[in-house]
């Protein structure tokens, strides 16, 4: 977004002006000089953080690979590093994500994964949402035996705010196909991803 644009039929002027506002509201004086760019700045830093609203998780899985020597054991992509914002309080979602899906017969470029987790959650969020959004695209695009999705995430909303409960993280999962059919497919998963950090060298 540049100069006086609009972004989802709103001029990135009101959106600086909301901000204004919010300062304002706070107590601060938004012309004085500290604070003088800082619409400006947060306009542009929430064009990155909510990038996801612009992009189709579905294409980064649109190109995958079958010459694979017939290997369809588990794959998994673990420790996606995230953030995102909770659509509560608009205060920042940090953590983790791990990925694992059983091929049949297509596989999909690793970085995909990551940038299907960064897609949605680049956009407000509740865990609970972000987990079962990357799961079901997954296996809406490859169509795999199963796919399990881990995220491992802190809200800031509970740490800066509210209760003040800091060092708190929460876990959600998603199970489908063969890691919700099958106990052992879903250990072996659980085991690579170790989410305790207990095995890591």
């Amino acid at each position: 977004m540049h100069g006086n644009d609009e972004h989802n039929g709103v001029s990135r002027a009101s959106a600086e002006e909301a901000v204004r506002t919010l300062l304002r509201w706070a107590g601060e004086d938004p012309a004085r000089e500290g604070l003088i760019e800082t619409p400006k700045r947060v306009v542009k830093a929430y064009g990155d953080w909510f990038s996801g609203y612009a992009e189709d998780p579905e294409t980064y899985l649109a190109r995958t690979f079958e010459e694979v020597a017939g290997y369809d054991e588990l794959i998994v992509l673990r420790d996606i590093a995230f953030e995102s914002h909770c659509e509560h309080h608009m205060a920042p979602i940090i953590g983790r994500a791990h990925v694992g899906y059983l091929p049949n017969g297509r596989v999909v470029g690793i970085s995909k994964l990551a940038r299907v987790v960064d897609a949605y959650a680049r956009r407000f969020q509740v865990q609970e949402k972000l987990t079962a959004q990357i799961a079901d695209c997954i296996e809406r695009v490859l169509e795999p035996r199963g796919v399990a999705v881990v995220v491992d995430a802190q809200h800031q909303c509970m740490t800066t705010r509210g209760v003040h409960k800091r060092g708190v993280s929460m876990i959600t999962s998603t199970m489908r196909g063969a890691f919700r059919d099958n106990p052992s497919t879903r250990l072996e998963f659980l085991r690579f991803i170790d989410i305790d950090g207990s095995k890591r060298t």
